[in-house]
């Protein structure tokens, strides 16, 4: 293999299936080289608790032979994928990235809804990604597996909590991911990475078993672009009847969607939320860039915010007692095992009471009507991703930073977590460090396939997307 353009790895899922009905290449071919891959990812930069190249080789090799015959089983047959360690795969351990979960003694015997659909589809499992410990924060490193770093700088972090997904993408080790978002842990990792990724509409994509996180987490695509995006979604929102809080199944299809283009939309812009967010400069300059490219295509764009105050302390009480509520089961050996940040917010969130939760849904219903009114007036909030850039590694928080928590640095994405709304994060630019810069796209609650053609038409226009990672 060359590390040209041409390179089976840095071909999209849309590409690869294309390629195999013309019979360029085979399933077989492509889950070789993303094997090589996902080896070379997991030296450099620790993406994966398991990579299964047996089961994956023989998922190719089926899949060829359905190609051969010119009956694939699905959009995604024969792409390899990779699933975070937080969703159930059947044959393979979801461990969670935590020493209190057993493996021995289990069968492993069911798929999460989206992994289902997935496998139903044809799609090649290359194997389980890292994440920090139940997915409690915005960075990924974990008791069990240790730090995951970044394809850009592997002494930096590749954020959370899918940073084993956005660093497997990133680095060549299939095209399409399975991520989840609790307070933008799709979006935080795929910002840090260079990637897409997409935060559904609570209930679009179905999830089993329920998050400790309650609706706030969302499971999500993870991909090269925007257009491979909708290309995941038309499969993993296939209806599941474990999900009580589904939404119902949509007309049509996310890759037909993706097409329109953007004239005509209305777009806010906002660089800080209207909070005193210090936003870095050269973050701010890319997303600036961004807005104008939207305003080329043909958007009306207007700065402003969407007079909201910030929802922090609200997303505290729901998370932290979701955690509380998770590990209230161990016994007080197991949770010596645990994550010291974790053990520090599930203490607190075992402090609140029933009426401080019911606060917290005031807030969050008081949010929802918010954005609500505002999208009403506008299609799309355009903001920044993060306002920072990758740091250090095994760190929760920057150093110096002040921050207690890592929702300290990550203000423009748990708010949409609390309202449910679709949001992607694209990006649109690096740092002077070479570390990626995103772009964050939020629509009102169910129009994903609006956030989709949007970031779709920056794609199209060269506004969107950036260099790969240095292969290691």
């Amino acid at each position: 293999m060359t590390n040209g353009p041409t390179r089976l790895t840095d071909l999209t899922a849309t590409r690869l299936t294309a390629g195999y009905a013309a019979g360029e290449f085979s399933p077989v071919e492509v889950a070789e080289a993303v094997l090589e891959r996902a080896e070379a990812a997991q030296a450099s930069v620790n993406a994966f608790t398991r990579i299964d190249a047996e089961q994956a080789l023989a998922q190719a090799a089926a899949s060829a032979e359905r190609w051969r015959r010119g009956a694939p089983d699905g959009p995604v047959d024969g792409v390899p994928v990779t699933v975070k360690d937080l969703l159930l795969t059947r044959g393979t351990p979801t461990l969670r990235g935590s020493r209190t979960v057993r493996a021995d003694g289990a069968t492993w015997d069911e798929d999460a809804p989206a992994v289902a659909r997935l496998r139903e589809s044809g799609a090649v499992f290359v194997g389980k990604t890292t994440t920090p410990e139940f997915g409690w924060k915005g960075v990924t490193d974990s008791p069990r597996h240790g730090v995951t770093g970044n394809p850009y700088d592997p002494a930096r972090t590749s954020g959370g909590s899918s940073g084993g997904s956005a660093a497997a993408v990133a680095s060549g080790a299939g095209p399409l991911s399975l991520g989840t978002d609790g307070g933008g842990s799709v979006r935080i990792p795929a910002s840090f990475c260079g990637i897409f990724g997409l935060k559904a509409t609570y209930g679009r994509v179905p999830a089993y078993p329920a998050s400790p996180f309650g609706t706030l987490a969302h499971v999500g695509p993870m991909a090269r672009d925007a257009a491979d995006a909708a290309l995941l979604m038309d499969v993993i929102c296939g209806p599941d009847w474990r999900d009580w809080s589904q939404l119902a199944p949509l007309d049509g299809s996310f890759r037909e969607a993706v097409t329109g283009g953007v004239v005509g939309l209305r777009v806010a812009y906002s660089p800080s939320l209207g909070w005193d967010v210090p936003v870095a400069p050269e973050v701010a300059a890319a997303v600036r860039r961004t807005v104008d490219a939207l305003a080329g295509l043909g958007a009306a764009v207007e700065e402003i915010d969407p007079g909201v105050a910030d929802p922090v302390e609200a997303f505290h009480t729901l998370w932290f007692s979701g955690a509380a509520r998770l590990v209230q089961p161990l016994p007080e050996a197991e949770r010596e095992l645990l994550d010291p940040g974790l053990r520090e917010i599930c203490a607190q969130g075992a402090q609140y009471g029933a009426l401080d939760y019911l606060a917290a849904v005031d807030v969050r219903m008081a949010l929802g009507r918010a954005m609500g009114r505002f999208h009403s007036v506008y299609d799309l909030l355009v903001t920044p991703t993060e306002p920072i850039t990758a740091f250090a590694g095994g760190l929760e928080v920057p150093a110096g930073s002040g921050h207690a928590r890592w929702t300290g640095w990550t203000p423009f994405t748990y708010p949409f977590n609390l309202t449910q709304q679709p949001a992607a994060t694209v990006p649109c630019g690096v740092d002077g460090d070479g570390l990626p810069i995103g772009v964050q796209l939020v629509g009102a609650r169910h129009a994903d396939a609006l956030v989709l053609r949007a970031a779709h038409a920056l794609y199209e226009a060269g506004a969107a997307g950036i260099p790969g990672p240095p292969v290691p």
